[in-house]
C-alpha cells in the first residue's frame, strides 16, 4: 500500500501534503490535550509496533504493495484518527527516508491513506457497530474495513495519476487486503483485549 516516489505526479503529491499539513495541525491540538505521560509510551509502542507489521510486504501487481496497516487500531485505542496521524506521519517518514519503503513525494499520500482513511473508517465502524453487533465483533469489522478501503483509495490514486490500471487495480488492490485485513482485524482485536485486560486505564473509552 505503500506509495512510491514517482507513482503520483507533484502536483498531486501538493494535494495530499496539504491535506496532511491540516490534519497534522489538528492531531497537535489533539495531542496537546489528550496526550500525558501514560498514554505517550503507549502511542510510541504503537508505532514500534506498526512500523513492524508494515514490513511484512506481500508484493501487488504494478508496483505497491499489501501490507497490514493498524491505523483502525490506534484510533479506536485513543478514540481519535488524530492519533493515528501523528503515528503514521512519523512511522512513514521513516520508511521513506531510511528503508526505501514508500516516497518522500508520496508521504502526504500515504497518510492520508493508512492514517486518515483507515484511521476514521475504523473508528466510526467501532463506534456505529459497537451497539448492535458487540465491542469486539465491531472492533474486528473495523479494522478489517479499514484495510479494505484504505487500499482501494490507494489504487483509486494512483488510477488517477494514471500509473495504475483501474479495474484491475482496483480489483488486485481489494482482493489482497481483504485477505490481510482478516489477519488485521484478528490482531487489532488481541491487543485491545491484552490493553483492556491488563491495562484498562490506557483506553480512551474508559477515561471519558
Amino acid at each position: 500500500m505503500h506509495i512510491p516516489d514517482g507513482f503520483i505526479p507533484l502536483w498531486q503529491c501538493a494535494i495530499y501534503y496539504v491535506i496532511l499539513i491540516i490534519a497534522l495541525y489538528f492531531a497537535g491540538k489533539w495531542a496537546k490535550a489528550n496526550l500525558d505521560e501514560k498514554r505517550i509510551p503507549l502511542l510510541a509502542v504503537l508505532a514500534a509496533g506498526i512500523f513492524a507489521i508494515m514490513s511484512m510486504n506481500m508484493p501487488i501487481p504494478f508496483g505497491t504493495s499489501g501490507h497490514m496497516v493498524g491505523g483502525a487500531l490506534v484510533a479506536i485505542v485513543f478514540m481519535a484518527p488524530e492519533a493515528a496521524v501523528l503515528v503514521f506521519t512519523a512511522v512513514l517518514l521513516i520508511q521513506a527516508l531510511f528503508f526505501g519503503d514508500g516516497g518522500i513525494t508520496a508521504l502526504g499520500a500515504n497518510v492520508f491513506n493508512m492514517a486518515i482513511v483507515g484511521g476514521c473508517v475504523g473508528l466510526y465502524t467501532y463506534k456505529g457497530l459497537n451497539g448492535i453487533i458487540g465491542k469486539y465483533p465491531s472492533i474486528f469489522l473495523g479494522a478489517w474495513l479499514a484495510t479494505l478501503v484504505a487500499a482501494v483509495v490507494c489504487a483509486l490514486e494512483m488510477a488517477i495519476a494514471g500509473t495504475f490500471p483501474l479495474s484491475v487495480g482496483v480489483a488486485s488492490m481489494a482482493l489482497y487486503h481483504a485477505f490481510i485485513g482478516l489477519i488485521e482485524g484478528v490482531l487489532t482485536v488481541i491487543v485491545i483485549f491484552a490493553l483492556e485486560k491488563y491495562r484498562p486505564d490506557l483506553l480512551a473509552w474508559n477515561r471519558e
